[in-house]
Protein backbone atom coordinates (compact mmCIF):
# COMPACT_ATOMS: atom_id res chain seq x y z
CA UNK A 1 0.00 0.00 0.00
CA UNK A 2 1.57 3.24 -1.19
CA UNK A 3 2.31 5.94 1.37
CA UNK A 4 1.53 8.83 -0.97
CA UNK A 5 -0.40 9.66 -4.11
CA UNK A 6 1.12 9.17 -7.56
CA UNK A 7 1.60 12.62 -9.18
CA UNK A 8 0.72 11.51 -12.71
CA UNK A 9 -2.42 9.64 -11.69
CA UNK A 10 -3.50 12.68 -9.67
CA UNK A 11 -3.11 14.86 -12.75
CA UNK A 12 -5.21 12.44 -14.82
CA UNK A 13 -8.00 12.31 -12.23
CA UNK A 14 -7.89 16.02 -11.37
CA UNK A 15 -8.48 16.81 -15.05
CA UNK A 16 -11.64 14.71 -14.91
CA UNK A 17 -12.81 16.51 -11.78
CA UNK A 18 -12.18 19.91 -13.39
CA UNK A 19 -14.27 19.09 -16.45
CA UNK A 20 -17.25 17.17 -15.03
CA UNK A 21 -20.52 18.83 -13.95
CA UNK A 22 -20.23 17.70 -10.32
CA UNK A 23 -16.78 16.87 -8.93
CA UNK A 24 -18.14 15.76 -5.56
CA UNK A 25 -18.83 17.53 -2.30
CA UNK A 26 -15.43 16.99 -0.69
CA UNK A 27 -13.57 18.48 -3.66
CA UNK A 28 -15.61 21.69 -3.91
CA UNK A 29 -13.14 23.85 -1.89
CA UNK A 30 -10.25 22.64 -4.08
CA UNK A 31 -12.23 23.32 -7.25
CA UNK A 32 -13.18 26.84 -6.15
CA UNK A 33 -9.60 27.65 -5.12
CA UNK A 34 -8.14 26.36 -8.39
CA UNK A 35 -10.62 28.36 -10.45
CA UNK A 36 -9.98 31.55 -8.48
CA UNK A 37 -6.23 31.40 -8.02
CA UNK A 38 -4.84 28.95 -10.60
CA UNK A 39 -3.07 30.06 -13.77
CA UNK A 40 -5.94 29.77 -16.24
CA UNK A 41 -3.74 29.47 -19.32
CA UNK A 42 -1.61 26.72 -17.78
CA UNK A 43 -4.66 24.82 -16.56
CA UNK A 44 -6.45 25.10 -19.90
CA UNK A 45 -3.36 23.86 -21.73
CA UNK A 46 -2.90 20.95 -19.32
CA UNK A 47 -6.56 19.96 -19.52
CA UNK A 48 -6.35 20.01 -23.33
CA UNK A 49 -3.32 17.70 -23.36
CA UNK A 50 -4.67 15.32 -20.74
CA UNK A 51 -8.10 15.18 -22.38
CA UNK A 52 -6.49 13.85 -25.54
CA UNK A 53 -3.98 11.48 -23.96
CA UNK A 54 -6.23 10.19 -21.15
CA UNK A 55 -9.80 10.35 -22.48
CA UNK A 56 -12.77 9.01 -20.58
CA UNK A 57 -12.71 5.86 -22.67
CA UNK A 58 -12.03 2.11 -22.33
CA UNK A 59 -8.30 2.77 -22.83
CA UNK A 60 -5.59 5.37 -22.47
CA UNK A 61 -1.80 4.91 -22.88
CA UNK A 62 0.11 3.59 -19.89
CA UNK A 63 3.18 5.68 -20.71
CA UNK A 64 1.34 8.74 -19.33
CA UNK A 65 1.22 7.18 -15.83
CA UNK A 66 4.51 5.26 -15.55
CA UNK A 67 5.24 3.09 -12.48
CA UNK A 68 8.16 5.44 -11.74
CA UNK A 69 5.56 7.83 -10.35
CA UNK A 70 6.11 5.98 -7.07
CA UNK A 71 9.45 7.81 -6.83
CA UNK A 72 7.96 11.24 -7.41
CA UNK A 73 7.16 13.67 -10.20
CA UNK A 74 10.72 14.05 -11.50
CA UNK A 75 11.18 10.30 -11.93
CA UNK A 76 7.79 9.97 -13.61
CA UNK A 77 8.46 12.73 -16.13
CA UNK A 78 11.91 11.28 -16.89
CA UNK A 79 10.25 7.91 -17.54
CA UNK A 80 7.82 9.52 -20.00
CA UNK A 81 10.67 11.15 -21.90
CA UNK A 82 12.52 7.83 -22.15
CA UNK A 83 9.55 5.73 -23.28
CA UNK A 84 10.71 3.35 -26.07
CA UNK A 85 9.50 4.29 -29.53
CA UNK A 86 7.93 0.91 -30.23
CA UNK A 87 5.83 1.25 -27.09
CA UNK A 88 4.70 4.79 -27.98
CA UNK A 89 3.76 3.62 -31.46
CA UNK A 90 1.73 0.67 -30.12
CA UNK A 91 -0.02 2.66 -27.39
CA UNK A 92 -0.99 5.55 -29.68
CA UNK A 93 -2.31 3.07 -32.23
CA UNK A 94 -4.49 1.52 -29.56
CA UNK A 95 -5.61 4.97 -28.37
CA UNK A 96 -6.66 5.92 -31.91
CA UNK A 97 -8.90 2.83 -32.00
CA UNK A 98 -11.04 4.17 -29.13
CA UNK A 99 -10.75 7.92 -29.71
CA UNK A 100 -9.51 9.94 -32.75
CA UNK A 101 -6.20 11.68 -32.01
CA UNK A 102 -5.30 15.18 -33.31
CA UNK A 103 -2.31 15.86 -35.53
CA UNK A 104 -0.12 17.25 -32.74
CA UNK A 105 0.14 13.75 -31.24
CA UNK A 106 1.93 12.30 -34.28
CA UNK A 107 5.43 13.43 -33.23
CA UNK A 108 4.75 11.95 -29.78
CA UNK A 109 3.66 8.65 -31.31
CA UNK A 110 6.89 8.65 -33.33
CA UNK A 111 8.99 9.19 -30.20
CA UNK A 112 10.20 12.69 -31.11
CA UNK A 113 12.42 13.83 -28.24
CA UNK A 114 11.47 17.51 -28.44
CA UNK A 115 7.75 16.68 -28.41
CA UNK A 116 8.18 14.44 -25.38
CA UNK A 117 10.08 17.21 -23.60
CA UNK A 118 7.30 19.71 -24.38
CA UNK A 119 4.74 17.23 -23.06
CA UNK A 120 6.51 16.73 -19.74
CA UNK A 121 7.02 20.48 -19.33
CA UNK A 122 3.30 21.06 -19.87
CA UNK A 123 2.49 18.34 -17.32
CA UNK A 124 4.90 19.85 -14.80
CA UNK A 125 3.27 23.28 -15.17
CA UNK A 126 -0.19 21.76 -14.75
CA UNK A 127 0.94 19.88 -11.63
CA UNK A 128 2.30 23.11 -10.11
CA UNK A 129 -1.02 24.85 -10.74
CA UNK A 130 -3.54 22.14 -9.83
CA UNK A 131 -1.97 19.52 -7.56
CA UNK A 132 1.20 20.81 -5.88
CA UNK A 133 -0.39 23.71 -3.91
CA UNK A 134 -2.62 21.19 -2.13
CA UNK A 135 0.13 18.72 -1.24
CA UNK A 136 -0.40 19.00 2.52
CA UNK A 137 -4.11 18.32 2.17
CA UNK A 138 -3.46 15.29 -0.06
CA UNK A 139 -0.79 13.92 2.29
CA UNK A 140 -3.09 14.23 5.30
CA UNK A 141 -5.96 12.52 3.49
CA UNK A 142 -3.72 9.66 2.34
CA UNK A 143 -2.25 9.18 5.80
CA UNK A 144 -5.75 9.12 7.32
CA UNK A 145 -6.89 6.54 4.78
CA UNK A 146 -3.78 4.42 5.21
CA UNK A 147 -3.80 4.46 9.03
CA UNK A 148 -7.46 3.58 9.12
CA UNK A 149 -7.19 0.69 6.68
CA UNK A 150 -4.04 -0.79 8.22
CA UNK A 151 -5.10 -0.09 11.79
CA UNK A 152 -8.53 -1.65 11.44
CA UNK A 153 -7.35 -4.63 9.38
CA UNK A 154 -3.97 -5.52 10.83
CA UNK A 155 -3.12 -7.98 8.04
CA UNK A 156 -3.26 -8.35 4.27
CA UNK A 157 -6.51 -10.30 4.29
CA UNK A 158 -8.10 -7.63 6.45
CA UNK A 159 -6.87 -4.83 4.19
CA UNK A 160 -8.33 -6.53 1.13
CA UNK A 161 -11.64 -7.24 2.84
CA UNK A 162 -11.71 -3.63 4.01
CA UNK A 163 -11.63 -2.42 0.41
CA UNK A 164 -15.34 -3.21 0.12
CA UNK A 165 -17.38 -1.75 -1.62
CA UNK A 166 -14.64 -0.47 -3.95
CA UNK A 167 -13.35 -4.02 -4.36
CA UNK A 168 -14.58 -7.44 -3.35
CA UNK A 169 -12.06 -9.91 -1.90
CA UNK A 170 -12.97 -13.52 -2.68
CA UNK A 171 -9.74 -15.35 -2.00
CA UNK A 172 -7.68 -15.69 -4.06
CA UNK A 173 -9.39 -13.15 -6.37
CA UNK A 174 -9.78 -9.41 -5.86
CA UNK A 175 -12.80 -8.23 -7.88
CA UNK A 176 -13.30 -4.67 -9.07
CA UNK A 177 -16.52 -3.47 -10.71
CA UNK A 178 -15.42 -2.04 -14.05
CA UNK A 179 -17.05 -1.35 -17.38
CA UNK A 180 -14.85 -3.80 -19.28
CA UNK A 181 -14.21 -7.40 -18.30
CA UNK A 182 -10.58 -8.46 -17.91
CA UNK A 183 -8.38 -10.66 -15.73
CA UNK A 184 -5.00 -9.67 -14.35
CA UNK A 185 -2.90 -12.61 -13.16
CA UNK A 186 -0.17 -11.72 -10.67
CA UNK A 187 1.89 -14.84 -11.37
CA UNK A 188 3.79 -14.41 -8.14
CA UNK A 189 4.16 -10.65 -8.40
CA UNK A 190 2.97 -8.35 -5.62
CA UNK A 191 -0.01 -6.04 -6.00
CA UNK A 192 0.54 -2.35 -5.28
CA UNK A 193 -2.44 -0.39 -3.96
CA UNK A 194 -2.17 3.36 -4.61
CA UNK A 195 -4.63 5.76 -2.94
CA UNK A 196 -5.83 8.73 -4.97
CA UNK A 197 -7.37 11.95 -3.72
CA UNK A 198 -9.01 12.85 -7.05
CA UNK A 199 -10.13 9.39 -8.18
CA UNK A 200 -13.87 8.73 -7.78
CA UNK A 201 -16.01 5.61 -7.61
CA UNK A 202 -13.97 3.07 -9.60
CA UNK A 203 -10.38 1.84 -9.06
CA UNK A 204 -8.15 1.75 -12.14
CA UNK A 205 -5.25 -0.47 -13.24
CA UNK A 206 -2.65 -0.38 -16.00
CA UNK A 207 -3.85 -1.63 -19.37
CA UNK A 208 -0.61 -3.58 -20.00
CA UNK A 209 -0.58 -6.75 -17.87
CA UNK A 210 3.23 -6.87 -18.12
CA UNK A 211 3.61 -3.67 -16.09
CA UNK A 212 3.93 -3.96 -12.29
CA UNK A 213 0.45 -4.95 -10.98
CA UNK A 214 -1.08 -1.76 -9.63
CA UNK A 215 -4.56 -0.68 -8.59
CA UNK A 216 -5.19 3.03 -8.04
CA UNK A 217 -8.23 3.48 -5.80
CA UNK A 218 -10.22 6.48 -4.45
CA UNK A 219 -9.27 7.09 -0.83
CA UNK A 220 -12.05 7.18 1.74
CA UNK A 221 -13.02 10.83 2.14
CA UNK A 222 -15.40 10.02 4.99
CA UNK A 223 -12.40 9.50 7.27
CA UNK A 224 -10.98 12.84 6.17
CA UNK A 225 -14.21 14.52 7.27
CA UNK A 226 -14.04 12.73 10.62
CA UNK A 227 -10.45 13.78 11.20
CA UNK A 228 -11.28 17.41 10.47
CA UNK A 229 -14.29 17.34 12.77
CA UNK A 230 -12.36 15.72 15.61
CA UNK A 231 -9.45 18.14 15.33
CA UNK A 232 -11.67 21.18 14.86
CA UNK A 233 -9.84 22.08 11.65
CA UNK A 234 -11.55 23.91 8.83
CA UNK A 235 -9.70 23.36 5.56
CA UNK A 236 -10.28 26.28 3.18
CA UNK A 237 -13.35 27.52 5.06
CA UNK A 238 -16.02 26.10 7.34
CA UNK A 239 -17.18 22.59 6.57
CA UNK A 240 -20.74 23.85 6.41
CA UNK A 241 -19.75 25.95 3.41
CA UNK A 242 -19.15 22.72 1.52
CA UNK A 243 -22.84 21.87 1.74
CA UNK A 244 -24.50 25.12 0.76
CA UNK A 245 -27.83 26.27 2.17
CA UNK A 246 -30.01 23.77 0.32
CA UNK A 247 -28.00 20.67 1.17
CA UNK A 248 -27.64 21.83 4.77
CA UNK A 249 -31.43 22.12 4.87
CA UNK A 250 -31.84 18.63 3.39
CA UNK A 251 -29.43 17.17 5.95
CA UNK A 252 -31.29 18.87 8.81
CA UNK A 253 -34.74 17.95 7.46
CA UNK A 254 -33.93 14.24 7.45
CA UNK A 255 -34.39 14.19 11.22
CA UNK A 256 -34.77 10.64 12.49
CA UNK A 257 -35.37 9.45 8.92
CA UNK A 258 -37.39 10.58 5.93
CA UNK A 259 -38.34 9.44 2.44
CA UNK A 260 -37.65 11.56 -0.63
CA UNK A 261 -41.33 12.55 -0.79
CA UNK A 262 -41.37 13.55 2.87
CA UNK A 263 -38.23 15.66 2.42
CA UNK A 264 -39.76 17.35 -0.60
CA UNK A 265 -42.87 18.22 1.45
CA UNK A 266 -40.81 19.49 4.40
CA UNK A 267 -38.63 21.68 2.20
CA UNK A 268 -41.22 22.76 -0.36
CA UNK A 269 -39.06 21.35 -3.16
CA UNK A 270 -39.59 18.86 -5.97
CA UNK A 271 -38.75 15.19 -5.33
CA UNK A 272 -36.29 15.21 -8.25
CA UNK A 273 -34.41 18.16 -6.75
CA UNK A 274 -34.30 16.51 -3.33
CA UNK A 275 -33.10 13.27 -4.90
CA UNK A 276 -30.14 15.04 -6.51
CA UNK A 277 -29.10 16.54 -3.18
CA UNK A 278 -29.49 13.28 -1.25
CA UNK A 279 -27.29 11.56 -3.85
CA UNK A 280 -24.50 14.09 -3.22
CA UNK A 281 -24.89 13.79 0.55
CA UNK A 282 -24.84 10.00 0.35
CA UNK A 283 -21.65 10.02 -1.75
CA UNK A 284 -20.07 12.26 0.90
CA UNK A 285 -20.92 9.74 3.61
CA UNK A 286 -23.43 12.03 5.34
CA UNK A 287 -26.59 10.05 4.53
CA UNK A 288 -27.53 6.42 4.04
CA UNK A 289 -30.35 5.39 1.73
CA UNK A 290 -32.38 2.20 2.07
CA UNK A 291 -35.23 1.08 -0.18
CA UNK A 292 -38.52 0.31 1.54
CA UNK A 293 -41.09 -0.94 -0.94
CA UNK A 294 -41.60 1.78 -3.54
CA UNK A 295 -39.93 4.44 -1.40
CA UNK A 296 -36.39 5.09 -0.22
CA UNK A 297 -35.65 6.05 3.37
CA UNK A 298 -32.82 8.48 4.09
CA UNK A 299 -31.03 8.58 7.44
CA UNK A 300 -28.13 10.68 8.66
CA UNK A 301 -24.91 8.85 9.36
CA UNK A 302 -23.05 9.56 12.59
CA UNK A 303 -20.73 11.68 10.48
CA UNK A 304 -23.69 13.64 9.07
CA UNK A 305 -25.06 14.24 12.56
CA UNK A 306 -21.63 15.34 13.81
CA UNK A 307 -21.23 17.76 10.93
CA UNK A 308 -24.70 19.18 11.48
CA UNK A 309 -24.07 19.55 15.22
CA UNK A 310 -20.69 21.24 14.72
CA UNK A 311 -22.40 24.03 12.75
Amino acid sequence: MAERVDPLWEMVFSRLRLTEPDCGLMLQPWLRHVRRHGDRQVITSGVRVLSVLTPKAPYFPDFVTPPEGAQGLGSALAAIRSTPRHRLRDEFRRLAEVRPTPGWTRPLAAGDGESLLELTEALARYHRAVVEPYGDLLDEAVETDRVHRLGVAGDVEGVLRGMWPLMNWRAPVLEVQYAHDRDLHLNGRGLRLVPSYFCRRTPVAFADPELPPTVVYPLHHDWTWQRQLQSGRREQGALAALLGNTRSAVLAAVGAGATTTELAERLGASPSSVSRHTTVLREAGLLTTQRQGLSVLHRRTSLGSALLGSN
